[in-house]
């Protein structure tokens, strides 16, 4: 039986992870937040540890006995300090890197995004693409920072960091951007960016942890790092319009040209900075990369090196996305 030493096991990513940890058969170690409802893994068994990713003395010994590291916790958003998404998602990494050295583990899979890439389209990038050193928001900055640390630790300490990059993921029990969307298409208030024709980089979340668990085990996998989506072209306009009719809402019908959705997204970020907003404008530049650029990454590399092959496709996964935030609205 192997050990697996899970972070952010509350959340969307981290909760799949676990589940299919204890599905196997192995022991799913989750460090959890007191404030965090832990329901879900009391359900499946998991061992739950509480405390801060920030806490030398809690990751210590929580680690002994662990196999292997999973690293999903992050503090994610558009909006806020670069300094507020560095303190959990660099400086915690950074206090979990030093509570492993030593550590006999076989792997540390670190989580990170396609989001680290340059804000502009892109047609099959991979990852001999260089990454810029300064971002459009914060979540952004620090998971370039994250990856650029975690392979540090790597090649200085000899701890065997494998890195994947999802890019937007979804699927059943996601509560952040799917809920968000549908309030959104009830209003009324989903407008296309260049007609929504551009590729959305959509993740299955059982296809990603697939990926988290190849990455877990195959030796090439150490020191490297991976593109990871479905591998599947999909439209802004499909993923709106297949959330519109799986949910019984109207298709979105407006349209702002890509060129005026650039102004517009920096002057209103502009403006709410001047004003201290503590909420972001609802145009946004992670905002307009999600809507309107073109996110093709290619993920040949994960499937030559790993052997990944997604095995859900969009339709069946947006089916089961559908299903669970219908089945969650009745309770």
């Amino acid at each position: 039986m192997t050990t697996f030493f899970i972070t952010g096991a509350t959340g969307f990513v981290g909760s799949h992870v676990a589940e299919r940890v204890r599905a196997h058969g192995h022991t799913a170690r989750c460090l959890v937040r007191a404030s965090s409802d832990t329901t879900f893994l009391k359900s499946i068994q998991a061992e739950i540890i509480v405390g801060e990713l920030t806490d030398p003395g809690v990751l210590t010994s929580a680690l002994k006995g662990v196999d292997i590291v999973v690293h999903s916790a992050a503090k994610v958003g558009d909006w806020g300090p670069v300094e507020e998404y560095r303190k959990v998602n660099v400086e915690g990494l950074r206090t979990l890197l030093e509570a492993v050295k030593g550590q006999p583990i076989s792997r540390f899979v670190h989580v990170s995004s396609l989001g680290v890439y340059e804000a502009r389209h892109h047609y099959g990038t991979d990852e001999t693409e260089p990454l810029p050193a300064l971002h459009i928001d914060g979540y952004t900055q620090s998971k370039v920072e994250a990856e650029v640390l975690a392979l540090e630790y790597y090649r200085k300490h000899g701890i065997p960091v494998a890195v994947v990059r999802p890019g937007f993921i979804y699927g059943p029990r996601d509560r952040s951007v799917l809920p968000r969307l549908i309030d959104r298409l009830q209003a009324g208030s989903v407008v296309y960016i260049a007609r929504g024709q551009y590729a959305l980089n959509t993740t299955f979340v059982g296809n990603l942890v697939d990926a988290i668990l190849i990455a877990a085990t195959h030796p090439a996998a150490v020191g490297e790092i991976f593109n990871i989506t479905d591998g599947e072209f999909v439209s802004k306009r499909k993923f709106f319009e297949a959330v519109a009719d799986g949910m019984g809402l109207p298709r979105p019908k407006r349209n702002i040209p890509l060129l005026l959705a650039k102004v517009l997204a920096k002057w209103r970020e502009r403006t709410f900075r001047k004003r201290n907003s503590p909420t972001p404008p609802r145009l946004t530049q992670a905002v307009l990369k999600f809507a309107g650029l073109n996110l093709d990454y290619s993920i040949g590399k994960a499937r030559t090196v790993l052997g990944y092959t997604p095995s859900i496709g969009f339709d069946q996964g947006m089916s089961q996305a559908i299903a669970w935030v219908k089945e969650n609205q009745k309770r």
